[in-house]
């Protein structure tokens, strides 16, 4: 493999596809590069770049251990890694929330003043596919509570009594609407990310930072 392009780790799926606009936009070779293609190495030798087409989960772990120079990322990928990586550029693009989300009857008894008091849930158990994530938000509130990590269908885990919450990332409500769940606390917002592998943008900053700083302008412009 050619050491001396410039590789780049892009997500599968829409939030890759997004990526993939955003880098034609600033100048980047994106001709015939796809994000739900079996193929998973596109390589642009004339012009020194390199796209590995990874799972979401996998970006910080390529980009941590050097692999890529770069990768695009959600921030609560990043968040639930927990990674030693760069955040460059906050992209604009793929929004969620990572929320609280209770059965509508528990977040009726919790509630006080139209105020839902997640104390009441103390040591109870809480099902989520991002158990750093839950793990941290609950310590910040002092609540001691069982995390189980499930790799999907979250919603499923109150209604079947395995959790009495979960904590999970939604952009419309709508699977949480249908679950009958609400949500009680937003723990953070997360957009798409480009991140850095510390060492290489350190070694490669000459190469990385007009590329950084074009992507940066063509957010700014989309945000104008």
């Amino acid at each position: 493999m050619d050491r001396s392009l410039l590789t780049i780790a892009l997500p599968k799926g829409k939030l890759g596809e997004e990526a993939v606009a955003l880098f034609g936009k600033a100048g980047l070779p994106t001709e015939g590069l796809k994000t739900e293609d079996r193929q998973l190495v596109f390589e642009y030798p004339e012009e020194g770049y390199r796209y590995i087409i990874c799972r979401p989960t996998d970006i910080p772990v390529y980009v941590d251990y050097g692999a890529a120079a770069l990768g695009v990322v959600g921030k609560d990928t990043i968040e639930e890694a927990g990674a030693d990586v760069f955040e460059l550029v906050d992209l604009k693009f793929g929004l969620c929330r990572f929320v609280v989300a209770l059965p509508e009857e528990t977040a009726a008894a919790i509630t006080v003043d139209g105020v839902p008091d997640l104390r009441k849930l103390n040591h109870k158990r809480v099902a989520t596919k991002f158990p750093r994530v839950a793990s941290n938000y609950f310590a910040s509130l002092g609540m001691q509570v069982e995390v189980i990590k499930l790799h999907g269908n979250i919603e499923l885990a109150p209604r079947v009594g395995l959790a009495d919450m979960i904590v999970d990332i939604v952009s419309t409500g709508r699977t949480l609407k249908e679950n009958r769940l609400v949500a009680v606390s937003d723990i953070f917002s997360a957009t798409a990310r480009l991140i850095a592998n510390r060492v290489s943008y350190r070694v490669e900053y000459q190469r990385l930072e007009p590329l950084v700083q074009r992507l940066r302008e063509v957010v700014e412009m989309g945000a104008n």
